[in-house]
């Protein structure tokens, strides 16, 4: 659930901070108050679309905050957190955006610096916002597979997951296609530059590792008359006449002498014993590799021409030796494909028919499971439209197959929803029979439906119950609380009814403070929240009456929500 949300500089927002409970909470208040400003902002937090106009006039930047906590650990939103890199804090979630005057975004998600992109696909799992306007979902065709597929959900997990990697190879191997299509002086150039390419790359004959070899071989050999002579100054520190050996060897005899008088000495003796034996022989091999020791300047010049080839090659073909091999790896095999590729054409032909069956009979299956969970949508629809007082609509879900055996990455089902609202009348599509208000309960009839298996934390209703009343008015506002039993639902409305069901009731206000106009949040509860029920019933003037009424009116919303639980 969304707990805590802080706006400053937004729109005619100066500071403000607003927490939210669970259930169904409701923000009501004057038209032109700032209701829908509120809601804007957490558009904006979800990865909306941002703008500098957004920002308060006479300041730099609008910052907007969220804090979501959510009990399920499982939730899909943590899977992108570990995907994208977001550290995780015990269940709860930050998103942060500021937009500044200069048109750029600054976005975060518990801290860490996201993209806009990304913030948008981790706000996607978390709040789903519908306004009065934002039907888009059931207006656009395209969406009807996604919704169905969504409502089938685990009965069609596997058998989509199946399809899409057939898919996968199969777009795969029609893209190798397109390479057959080109002309013959096009294959005949390219067959060329693979050609040298490949031979120039077998030529060098690389060896994974040579080049770090070459090149410390190649800082000795410029090194080596500094070299020779701290090795030669060493030996001769050790092993010259009166040097460090022989002093050595003369405290060894004196520190023996010493320990066969007094035992008390034997074991300095025997470590000077010891290191005067290592240090001999240290002495020795410093000798043996100076005897051996041979500048060579063929060498050198050998190193650096062999160096500059695999130089050469790395600025053509990759970054080290292991790049370039793979790229001599990968050349060869479209080599391979153009020059056999009459032979590669007739056995890539026979995998496409197989493909191309495969994926007809897969589906074909995905059809026969979402006809199947079209039957349980229209049947759970109806019962909720008949809920909404919809009683004589008809609904159905139109099967029709992709034209000329395409198929795309959901199968080759073309999914329309139909309806019909009013009896005797033939069903038609949704989108050209339905008026605003049929299309508010339809989306409130799915989103009932959905709202259990979608995980979203926090659902937005921004006006979607305008131009409705009395007993639909009621439907409405019950179907609202409903899915706000399984999911958080914050609800911008004028309608008492949608009010009465609220578990937290804000009021939205204008205030002028030193000339300039800003939006204040109000908590209502008892005897505030009667009167602003008073007011949204009965208009500016309130009455015993209407106050009445309004008590009325919240205590069987209190029993109506009883009977929910």
């Amino acid at each position: 659930m969304l707990r805590e949300l802080d706006i400053r500089n937004f729109a005619i927002i100066e500071a403000l901070t607003v927490s939210f409970s669970e259930g169904l909470t409701v923000l009501t208040g004057e038209t032109g108050a700032g209701k829908s400003i509120i809601i804007d902002a957490v558009h904006l937090l979800a990865g909306g679309r941002g703008s500098q106009e957004f920002i308060r006039h006479g300041a730099k930047k609008a910052e907007i905050e969220g804090l979501f906590s959510l009990d399920d650990e499982q939730h899909p939103v943590f899977r992108k957190l570990d995907e994208f890199g977001v550290t995780k804090s015990d269940g709860d979630i930050l998103l942060r955006r500021e937009l500044n005057d200069k048109g750029k975004n600054v976005c975060r998600i518990n801290g860490k610096l996201v993209t806009i992109s990304i913030l948008r696909e981790v706000g996607a799992s978390l709040i789903d916002i519908h306004g009065q306007h934002e039907t888009q979902e059931l207006m656009d065709e395209k969406q009807h597979l996604y919704l169905l597929d969504q409502y089938a959900g685990k009965s069609l997990a596997k058998s989509k997951e199946s399809y899409s990697h057939t898919f996968d190879k199969y777009t795969k191997l029609k893209r190798e296609f397109s390479s057959y299509t080109e002309n013959e002086q096009q294959i005949a150039q390219r067959i060329d530059l693979l050609t040298f390419q490949l031979q120039e790359i077998e030529a060098a004959e690389l060896v994974i590792g040579e080049e770090e070899e070459l090149v410390q071989e190649r800082k000795k050999l410029q090194n080596f008359n500094k070299i020779y002579e701290s090795i030669s100054t060493a030996h001769e520190a050790i092993q010259g006449e009166t040097k460090g050996l022989d002093w050595i060897g003369s405290a060894m005899s004196e520190l023996e002498h010493a320990a066969s008088v007094d035992e008390s000495f034997s074991s300095s003796s025997e470590t000077l014993s010891s290191a005067f034996y290592l240090i001999q022989d240290t002495g020795s091999e410093i000798k043996r590799i100076l005897d051996d020791m041979e500048f060579d300047p063929a060498r050198l010049n050998d190193i650096e021409q062999r160096l500059a080839v695999i130089q050469s090659l790395k600025r053509k073909y990759g970054s080290s030796v292991e790049d370039i091999l793979l790229y001599h790896e990968k050349q060869a095999d479209d080599l391979d494909k153009l020059v056999n590729r009459d032979q590669r054409y007739q056995l890539d032909q026979e995998k496409l028919k197989e493909l191309t069956e495969d994926l007809r009979i897969e589906a074909e299956e995905l059809t026969i499971l979402r006809k199947k969970a079209a039957k349980n949508l229209g049947k759970a629809i109806m019962e909720q439209l008949k809920e909404l007082h919809m009683a004589k609509a008809s609904f159905e879900v139109n099967f029709l197959i992709l034209p000329n055996g395409r198929f795309d990455r959901y199968g080759h089902d073309s999914i329309t929803f139909y309806i019909s609202t009013n009896l005797g009348e033939p069903l038609k599509p949704l989108t050209k029979v339905a008026s605003g208000g049929e299309l508010s309960r339809m989306m409130l009839a799915l989103k009932t439906i959905f709202s259990k298996h979608q995980g979203i934390t926090s659902i937005i209703f921004d006006e979607v119950d305008t131009g409705v009343s009395g007993r639909v008015a009621q439907a409405i506002a019950e179907k609202i609380a409903a899915i706000s039993i399984d999911s958080q639902v914050l609800c911008i409305s004028h309608l008492p009814q949608v009010a009465a069901m609220a578990d937290q009731h804000l009021f939205i206000e204008k205030k002028v403070d030193k000339q300039r106009t800003t939006t204040a949040v109000t908590e209502l509860d008892g005897s505030e929240r009667t009167e602003e029920m008073s007011r949204m019933l009965s208009g500016a003037e309130i009455t015993e009456l209407t106050l009445q009424h309004a008590e009325e009116l919240l205590s069987l919303a209190a029993d109506r929500k009883l009977l929910m639980k």
